[in-house]
């Protein structure tokens, strides 16, 4: 049965246009793996960790959306995963209060995000002081088994760990398990238009659902290097949609022409992408599946976090 296969979790901000960056980076490794069947697997927009960064109610809405479409379109399956939005899981709010009780100020501030904003002596809101606590109970509610990360987002699945153990130590329970990373292997980094690793921050970036045009204009602006035997930044973005077999002969033939190279580009990063812009833009055209997949996946998350909250709060004493 589904429910016996290990839980995987992963929450996605809804904060920002994606990139191919994003897509070849991160986002076709972890479609392929809940392609796997290997796993029951949980898939939230993370509209409550964004809440620090986005406060705009207009922009929340949009880019949630985007968001969930982007993920269905790129080949996110809804029958396989169920995909949801964290704001509608009451639970996962309720379960970060009960933590923070229990945790301590600087225990938090060994946090990478509240050390980064130290050293730049910026000021730090308390929602994003205190996310760790918030992305403990996102990953703890679901009795999750892993969760995919990038070797730099480790520390959030030890703050979920040690969460856990405190808790299940203090009430004198079991009720949560202990998540383990699962780092995805081959996470491409993605260069910029400008060499650099694309950002938005650098902006450098080709949108992952641009139309042909904006494309062309995009790779066309690629900087090029004129001391090498073919154009660095050129190739490595060709790599993610042609094998190195083949693009060794094109560029042999075409050495030197960085014009017809970047054309050449054009032509196969339009022709991978446009099904997945098509889908993007069917989407678009038809919010009610969005709407549909987002309240399915919201009944069937409800459902498994709300039986977690009723053994938490039976184990704090909350429950007559």
């Amino acid at each position: 049965m589904t429910e016996s296969k290990p839980v995987l979790l992963s929450g996605i901000k809804p904060t920002g246009d994606l990139h191919i960056g994003n897509y070849f980076g991160a986002m076709r490794q972890f479609v392929e793996l809940t392609k796997e069947g290997k796993y029951r697997t949980f898939i939230f927009v993370a509209d409550y960790h964004a809440l620090n960064t986005v406060q705009n109610a207009q922009e929340m809405r949009q880019r949630t959306r985007e968001l969930a479409m982007a993920y269905l379109a790129v080949g996110l399956d809804p029958k396989k995963v169920v995909f949801f939005k964290q704001s509608d899981m009451p639970a996962h709010t309720e379960l970060a209060w009960i933590f923070d009780t229990i945790t301590t100020m600087p225990y938090l501030m060994r946090a990478h995000v509240f050390k980064d904003a130290e050293a730049k002596n910026k000021e730090i809101s308390v929602g994003s002081f205190n996310y760790p606590m918030l992305m403990a109970a996102d990953i703890l509610l679901y009795d999750t088994n892993i969760v995919p990360v990038g070797q730099d987002q480790k520390q959030h699945i030890e703050y979920a760990r040690d969460t856990a153990e405190k808790f299940n130590r203090i009430f004198k329970t079991d009720i949560f398990k202990l998540p383990e990373p699962y780092v995805l292997s081959e996470v491409a980094i993605v260069p910029g238009t400008d060499g650099q690793k694309m950002s938005k921050s650098y902006g450098n970036v080709i949108p992952l659902f641009a139309s042909r045009d904006e494309l062309a204009k995009c790779v066309m602006s690629i900087v090029t290097d004129s001391s090498g035997k073919r154009p660095k930044n050129v190739y490595e973005i060709h790599t993610l949609v042609r094998s190195e077999d083949e693009l060794k002969k094109i560029y042999e033939e075409h050495h030197g022409n960085y014009k017809i190279l970047k054309e050449l580009l054009i032509e196969d990063l339009d022709r991978y992408l446009a099904p997945i812009r098509a889908k993007y833009e069917s989407l678009k055209d038809d919010p009610n599946i969005v709407e549909e997949v987002l309240t399915n996946g919201a009944r069937e998350a409800r459902a498994v976090s709300e039986a977690k909250m009723e053994q938490v709060r039976r184990a704090i004493g909350v429950t007559i």
